[in-house]
């Protein structure tokens, strides 16, 4: 790509040279108003109304009203609109919480409205285009300078005051509308390769769960002679299997939450499994929790320690997270601890649970949330081979699984490389680092 003929030094170590030409200036120069955002207090949440949203709905780069906190009063709505009323063209930043910096443009004219942890900019057309705006919010130099002024106390976050005056690089409008222009093209090529890498893995993922379910109900012999298992969903099995209850499989062990205001329950002795544990772990093992309790806690919350090697299942939010425990443990009520019964394979048994994530859902029960009750999942029908059958089909299913598992990694490692020429392709664009012409 071309270079500008002349550049100056921007100020900013991070930012290095730009255009002689292009301005630098605090953002709020930039903007049709100061920065403002939603109310500082919480309204009540209506099942109709008018749709509220916060930070989770900023999902890439867009809005997501399917994520919206839900709906809130014409009045709350006329009350709050006096402070702020959404715009077409308007940008949004994240600016408290895990997503700070995450951005996106409000592209619809239907009505809503906006809370507190959201920070709205308004381009000045006669200055800034929204999407040059947009671009330059994007890319690696702003978000830097985000980072370097955001505060850490519980959680991360940036002032209005201080995101005000976070500088940005400013071309003349007929360049603005070149780059845009160009950055539209390029992106839209880079998104539909990694919309392709994302269908190649979501297609390992379903051959992923049909070779475990394949195996986990029909065993490794297709000359075996089947039979019918008496179970709909299950269909027919290998005629030698048995069906068994999972109480007949498995110990299941509940789990609890001791107080939180005892200090001496919590420590690193024991480790204590939640849903969030589960659903983090990215392994078919597991051994660390984010919190861990005491054997005074133990004691005094009315669990019973599983031995390693047991299963540990969530049961609620969401239900079918599972790992195989490689230290003895204890979960919280979100979870149950499936300590194996003999003569059966651990190894085996979590394949099976993995694959009948859907069937376990199927048996949930809640209006709030969604949760396995104990004695429905008592009464779950697992198709047991005799245990060195068990074994052979775990082994098996532990290679096929890691041949699939290192395609995956290798389409994550191209979207990620992707990702950052994507970002890289942006920052070198809205800072004048390649020269981009309507030609």
């Amino acid at each position: 790509m071309n270079r500008y003929e002349r550049y100056k030094d921007s100020g900013i170590p991070w930012l290095g040279e730009v255009p002689e030409h292009w301005i630098i200036m605090p953002i709020k120069f930039s903007l049709a108003m100061p920065i403002t955002d939603g109310p500082h207090e919480t309204p009540e949440i209506l099942s109709d109304g008018v749709p509220f949203i916060s930070a989770e709905a900023v999902k890439n780069d867009k809005l997501d009203f399917n994520k919206k906190r839900g709906y809130i009063s014409e009045e709350d709505n006329a009350r709050f609109s006096r402070k702020y009323s959404p715009q077409k063209g308007d940008i949004y930043m994240v600016k408290s919480g895990a997503t700070t910096g995450n951005v996106a443009k409000v592209e619809t004219d239907e009505v809503f409205n906006i809370w507190s942890p959201l920070a709205v900019m308004r381009p000045n057309k006669n200055r800034i285009s929204t999407d040059f705006l947009f671009y330059a919010i994007k890319s690696d130099y702003f978000n830097t300078s985000v980072q370097l002024k955001w505060n850490m106390g519980t959680q991360q976050n940036i002032g209005m005051g201080i995101l005000s005056n976070i500088r940005v690089v400013v071309p003349p409008t007929d360049e603005q509308t070149a780059i845009t222009h160009y950055l539209d093209t390029k992106l839209g090529e880079i998104d539909a390769l990694i919309d392709k890498q994302q269908t190649l893995l979501e297609k390992l993922a379903e051959q992923r769960t049909a070779v475990i379910t394949h195996a986990v109900t029909k065993g490794l012999n297709p000359a075996a002679p089947m039979k019918k298992s008496g179970v709909e969903w299950l269909g027919d099995v290998p005629a030698h299997w048995d069906i068994k209850h999972s109480n007949q499989i498995f110990k299941i062990h509940n789990g609890a939450t001791p107080k939180t205001s005892e200090p001496d329950y919590w420590g690193d002795e024991i480790v204590w499994f939640t849903p969030k544990d589960l659903g983090d772990n990215q392994n078919k093992e597991i051994s660390t929790s984010l919190k861990m309790i005491t054997k005074e806690g133990y004691e005094n919350c009315g669990v019973s320690l599983a031995p390693a090697k047991s299963i540990a299942l969530s049961k609620r939010a969401p239900i079918g997270h599972l790992a195989i425990t490689l230290l003895p443990a204890v979960v919280n009520q979100g979870c149950f601890l499936l300590e194996v019964l003999a003569p059966n394979d651990v190894n085996y048994l979590y394949y099976w649970l993995y694959a009948n994530k859907t069937t376990l859902n199927s048996f949930g029960q809640g209006s709030t949330f969604m949760e396995l009750p104990r004695e429905k999942f008592a009464m779950l029908k697992i198709s047991t081979p005799p245990k060195a059958e068990q074994t052979s089909i775990a082994e098996y299913l532990d290679q096929e699984t890691a041949k699939i598992d290192r395609l995956c990694e290798t389409v994550n490692q191209t979207i990620g490389r992707l990702k950052e020429y994507r970002t890289a392709l942006i920052t070198q664009a809205v800072t004048g680092k390649i020269k981009v012409t309507d030609e």
